[in-house]
């Protein structure tokens, strides 16, 4: 990835819902293994499915802290989630990655070989990556973190969010048109 322009911290500093969009098509790569970001979640502290919708706590801290960071949190106390904190209160999802990096190492961590379900889900994403709670906080500037600006991402479609209770209508979830890659597939009218 050395030849690809790496994102600057300013990226993030913008609407979560455009960087989330911007996301899609990026590269991610955790200790040298990753791929295309082709799935995010956009959250705000005025979202009422957000972390951050009743202000700071310890769990939440990093959404407050720094735009250009990780949050990483515990999902139903099993798998880990990375987020990437935009502006205060703010970050988002990274559902799905597909993989092109490190394959033999997401494959060793996951314990699977379909390269389709190395990385589709943020659970499955951040077991594949090696990301744990280490990871929350931590600057996406410099290692383990690198992020590149990626090739043009084609079609993105808006859809609303997946695993969520609440807001459920919020076209706030952003993917690469039938990339096959995908946690769930697109609902289309």
């Amino acid at each position: 990835m050395s030849a690809a322009m790496p994102l600057p911290t300013g990226f993030f500093d913008r609407d979560v819902a455009r960087v989330a969009h911007d996301l899609i098509g990026t590269m991610l790569l955790v200790d040298g293994v990753g791929g295309i970001v082709v799935e995010t979640e956009a959250y705000d502290a005025a979202d009422p499915a957000s972390h951050s919708a009743r202000g700071p706590t310890p769990r939440n801290a990093a959404m407050f802290g720094p735009h250009g960071h990780a949050y990483v949190y515990r999902s139903y106390g099993i798998h880990w989630c990375l987020n990437f904190v935009c502006r205060p209160g703010s970050a988002v999802l990274i559902r799905a990655i597909e993989p092109t990096h490190g394959l033999a190492t997401m494959i060793a961590r996951r314990g699977l070989s379909d390269p389709r379900l190395l990385c589709a889900g943020p659970g499955r994403l951040c077991q594949a990556l090696g990301i744990d709670a280490g990871h929350d906080a931590a600057p996406l500037d410099r290692a383990p973190f690198a992020l590149a600006v990626g090739a043009d991402p084609g079609m993105v479609v808006a859809t609303t969010r997946v695993g969520i209770t609440r807001a459920v209508e919020t076209p706030w979830r952003f993917c690469r048109a039938q990339s096959r890659f995908l946690s769930k597939p697109v609902r289309t009218a």
